[in-house]
């Protein structure tokens, strides 16, 4: 990386663009005016009368023959040139600043920006043109980069706190285990086995909300209604353990991307389906359903009433709901976190809706599949 951004700084010293633009004004006008001359010059020579050319008195009892014209206008035509010179110079030079000014803003902008500000913006004023587009773009990069990076920051500083408590914990349980020789091996064991298997969940998280960002994975006809059941029976003992009811419906919903990330996203909105629900006789619905261009799956449970204010923030790392239910098969707080990153990985969207009768309904829509016969159209050989 240094040796490449020294590369790309480090360049022989060249002419401004603004000097360039006046250059090039100066020298259009300058071409301009040597053929508007040439013009008037062919216009004398072909239609002014040889003897009409030169009105001086006569020399020695001749006049003026057609060769004589050049001497009275060579030294205007250059005058008028010398005049279209500066004035081109001149001219393209205020031309070429004012022209632009915007791009100097836009510049200024990028300095300021790359040394780690990037509240600063643009606003160019004025009416739209090709400038106010790329300032405006700019000031969109810088607000999506801001808002990019603060999320970043806040969730390198969750995760250091989820990780530093497993292990905050474990230095605990070994002083007080180290303190105490009456203590049972067995009890010690337990709690460090435990507060470990929390932290291996937690990295095997952050590995795969990592990938689901990067896009790392092969992409595959994936039907959503047979991953949800897979999903659903893995999940099983855990909904009957707890006196929960699931119940799927719908039709296949065929759609591309990874089979693996996808069976995760399913169980991630199952599972937080089953462990933040009623204490008793709680209850899972699943259902998909396939459109036109997209595919649907829903997933909706039972449970405490949620204002809107605590759903919006449930999708980002590390936010759990202070008001549901807390019980031993709660995660990490990156369920819904990993859930939105595998489906803007799959360019689709994801909607969190507080149930009237209290609740969650999680909504995610992909891209559906493409249908057999148009694949069929595309893979049937032409006959030779």
């Amino acid at each position: 990386m240094p040796a490449e951004r020294k590369h790309s700084v480090d360049r022989a010293p060249g002419l401004t663009v603004r000097l360039k633009l006046t250059l090039s004004y100066a020298g259009f006008l300058l071409l301009a005016g040597v053929l508007l001359l040439a013009a008037v010059w062919v216009f004398l020579l072909r239609y002014v009368p040889e003897r009409a050319l030169i009105s001086t008195p006569i020399v020695h009892g001749v006049f003026p023959v057609r060769s004589n014209l050049l001497h009275v206008f060579a030294p205007r035509a250059a005058m008028v040139l010398g005049l279209l010179l500066g004035f081109g110079l001149l001219g393209g030079w205020i031309l070429a600043g004012r022209m632009l000014s915007p791009l100097t803003q836009i510049a200024e902008a990028t300095r300021t920006a790359a040394t780690g500000s990037l509240s600063h913006r643009i606003r160019l004023p004025g009416r739209q043109d090709e400038f106010r587009e790329l300032a405006d773009a700019f000031d969109t990069m810088l607000d999506r980069l801001e808002a990019h990076v603060s999320e970043q920051q806040r969730f390198a500083a969750n995760a250091s706190h989820e990780l530093r408590t497993p292990l905050a914990v474990t230095q605990t349980l070994l002083e007080v285990a180290r303190n105490d020789p009456n203590r049972k091996d067995d009890e010690l064991i337990a709690r460090l086995h435990s507060v470990n298997t929390r932290a291996i969940g937690l990295t095997q998280a952050l590995l795969l909300l990592s990938r689901a960002d990067q896009r790392t994975f092969s992409r595959e006809e994936v039907d959503l209604s047979l991953t949800a059941e897979e999903a659903i029976e893995t999940l099983l003992p855990l909904a009957e353990q707890r006196g929960l009811t699931i119940e799927t419906s719908g039709d296949a919903t065929r759609t591309i991307g990874s089979p693996e990330l996808l069976l995760q996203m399913i169980t991630n909105l199952v599972h937080n389906a089953i462990v933040h629900n009623l204490p008793q006789q709680g209850a899972v619905w699943v259902t998909t359903s396939a459109h036109h261009k997209s595919v649907v799956l829903t997933v909706e449970s039972t449970g405490d009433m949620l204002n809107p204010q605590l759903v919006a923030t449930l999708d980002e790392p590390f936010q759990r709901g202070t008001n549901r239910v807390r019980t031993d098969h709660v995660g990490v707080g990156l369920g819904l976190a990993i859930v939105k990153s595998i489906v803007q990985a799959h360019d689709g969207a994801l909607s969190l809706t507080p149930r009237a009768a209290g609740g969650l309904c999680v909504t995610v829509q992909l891209p559906a599949a493409p249908r057999r016969s148009e694949r069929a159209e595309y893979e049937t050989p032409v006959p030779t």
